[in-house]
Formats: structure tokens, sequence, C-alpha cells
């Protein structure tokens, strides 16, 4: 009944376009038209798409998915109201927006939440007169739900993610620098290929092992800062008139007087026979990830990355031809990195993707160059 009552209200703001005294509605551009009939299969390709999540979905998720879904079905009414028999043939959604969704399905739900988070990222909707207000803040609150349920996914890969990340950056950089820089001494193709075998073979080793000790490390150090489970048999024992436990409230950054209003009510739930908890429940830190994980993804990533650069150097090449296809594989795998980085952050993926080939160019550039120096000395 309410979604109704919102339709309706919509409805009530597109007649503004109709003149008051019910004389003949004003005439609608082509151009209008073009615009509302691309809101159109916007708003149905959004809907589409969450209700594809949902289903894929369980719990709160699943609920708050529909509801996103019922919410862009009133704006696709809207837009089916205003357009009237305009709104046939049935508009078909942008090229791109297709695309995104089409990759979204294939890349999972991380992906494609990124994806919603930026579609309902709409600037066009409020610099557009056409569009009620009541739809542009619509979407505003859209992007805030998606960003939530987004940050839970990135929540859980996000370690994992990190390391493949790094891992695939690294091995592109390093190796193609590596190349670059023994390429610039002048050696054999043979020697270039050994030397990047061996680039390839020792640092994703190192990659590995290095992302394990460093993520046990982390975990271990976060660990021993958690509260003590044992500490929470001692409650029921404390002086209750010192209130000694507000101690351990104020200990963690709460001021007097909540670690006192904790206190007390901890207190209060242990005289009436319950029993008090200090919230010491074990943790598991989903941000850093496990080290078998990170060190897996690192070590797989970081083959994958050094593999691209030394590529060229496998075909019959010479070494300059194998020098240039090197580099402009690396610059392509840099920007499709760099762009995922952005894509699932859920902003523009452009700027990720040019700071990433900046980057590694200028590294594997400079690398070049010292090689180039070197091999001149010698």
């Amino acid at each position: 009944m309410k979604d109704r009552i919102h339709v309706s209200k919509m409805a009530d703001s597109a007649n503004k376009h109709a003149a008051v005294d019910g004389s003949q509605v004003p005439a609608v551009s082509r151009k209008q038209v073009r615009r509302w009939r691309k809101y159109l299969a916007e708003e149905r390709l959004e809907a589409d798409t969450y209700r594809y999540l949902a289903r894929r979905r369980s719990g709160d998720e699943r609920e708050v998915l529909q509801e996103l879904s019922i919410a862009e079905e009133r704006h696709e009414q809207y837009w089916l109201n205003l357009l009237g028999e305009d709104a046939l043939p049935t508009p078909r959604a942008s090229l791109r927006s297709r695309l995104l969704n089409f990759f979204t399905r294939i890349f999972g739900t991380i992906f494609m939440l990124a994806m919603m988070q930026r579609a309902e990222q709409r600037h066009d909707y409020e610099a557009d007169l056409d569009v009620p207000k009541e739809i542009v803040a619509d979407e505003k609150i859209h992007s805030e739900v998606v960003r939530g349920l987004a940050a839970r996914q990135r929540a859980t890969i996000s370690g994992s993610f990190r390391a493949a990340v790094f891992g695939v950056n690294d091995g592109l950089v390093s190796t193609c620098a590596l190349i670059l820089g023994i390429f610039g001494t002048g050696v054999s193709k043979t020697t270039i290929i050994v030397t990047g075998l061996a680039g390839l073979l020792s640092g994703a080793l190192s990659m590995g092992a290095g992302e394990y000790v460093s993520v046990r490390s982390q975990t271990e150090l976060l660990a021993s800062s958690s509260p003590d489970p044992e500490s929470e048999h001692a409650i029921d024992k404390l002086n209750m008139n010192q209130n000694e436990l507000s101690l351990v409230f104020r200990a963690r950054g709460d001021d007097a007087a909540t670690a006192d209003r904790k206190a007390a009510a901890a207190f209060a739930k242990i005289k009436t026979g319950g029993h008090a908890y200090l919230e010491s429940g074990n943790r598991e830190y989903e941000e850093i990830g496990t080290g078998m994980k990170a060190a897996i993804s690192s070590f797989t990533f970081f083959a994958i990355g050094a593999f691209v650069p030394l590529f060229p150097f496998l075909l019959p090449l010479s070494p300059l031809q194998g020098a240039i296809g090197a580099v402009i594989l690396v610059g392509v795998a840099l920007v499709i990195v760099g762009g995922i980085v952005g894509l699932l952050s859920g902003v523009n993926p452009a700027p990720k993707a040019l700071r990433q080939l900046l980057i590694g160019y200028g590294a594997a550039g400079a690398t070049y160059l010292l090689g180039l120096a070197i091999g001149t000395q010698l």
C-alpha cells in the first residue's frame, strides 16, 4: 500500500508538466524523451540486478536487496507514467551498463555490489530538472545501502585481495624492471629469459613466504591485545563496593562516567543471578585474512604478473621486439589491475588505472636506465 502511495506521489509530480487549467500539455522535446527512455532502461536494469542479487543472498541481505528492487521499480513506474506511449518500444540500457551488468554476474557478488554502488551515484539525475527530488534523494540513500552491503563483502576478501593486488603488481613491475635492466646491459636473449625465470620463481616464493609471516605476525600481535576470556570468571568474585571493574572499561578508552555505568550494569546483572561479559569472545580478523590464504594468493598472482613481461621473450622475436612487447603487455596489465581496484572500491576506475600505470612504468624505466648505465660502464 505504501508503495502505491509513493508511486501516486511521483505520478502527481509528473503531472506538473501538464497545464493547471486542463489545457493541452506543453510539447515535450525529443531530447527529453530520449533522456527519459534512458532513465527508464537504467532503472529497469537496476531492479533486475537487485532481484538477481537477492536470489543469491539470504537473511537480512536478501530482504534489503528485495526492498531496493521494489524501490527501483517505483522509479521505473514513474518514467513509464511520464513517457506514456513513448515508453514503447521497450528501451535498452546503454552498452556500458549492459556490459557492466554482464561482467558483474560473472565475477560475483562483491563485483556486482561495487558496480551498483557506482550506478546509484547518478550525477546526471542531480543536474536534470525533470527528475523529482524524491528520486534524487532515493538514489543517494540507495548508494549508502549498497555501500553498507558491499562493506561486508569487502571485509571478507580484503586480506587475500590486498595480497593478490600487491603480488600481481610486484610481479609485473619488478620482473619487467629486471628484464629491462638486463636488456639494457646488452646481454643475449637466453640470458634475459633465464634471468626472468629466476626472478619469477624467487620473487613468487619470497612474496608467498613474506605474506605468510607478515599476516601471521600481525594476527598474533592483535590477538595479544584482545581481552583474556579467563578474566570474565573473576567478575562474580569482585568486591562490588569498590567497583574496580570500571577500570577495565576506562583502560579500553571509555570516560569515567561511561565506565562506571557499564560496571554498574554488569554488577546489577550479577545480583539478579545473571552473568556479565567483557566482550572477550574470540575475534576473527577478516580484514587481515589468514596467513595461508594470503601466501597462496600472493605467490600465485606474483607468478602470473611476472610471466607477463617474460612472455614476449619466449616468442621468436628479437630482444628489442621482446622488450617493446613486454612494456606494452605490462602497461595493459597495470591498467586492468588498477581499474579492477577502482571498480571494487566503488569509485571511478580511471584514476586508479592511471596511477598504477605511471608508478609501474616509472619503476621499470628507472631500472632500465640503471641497467643501460651499468652496461655502458662494463
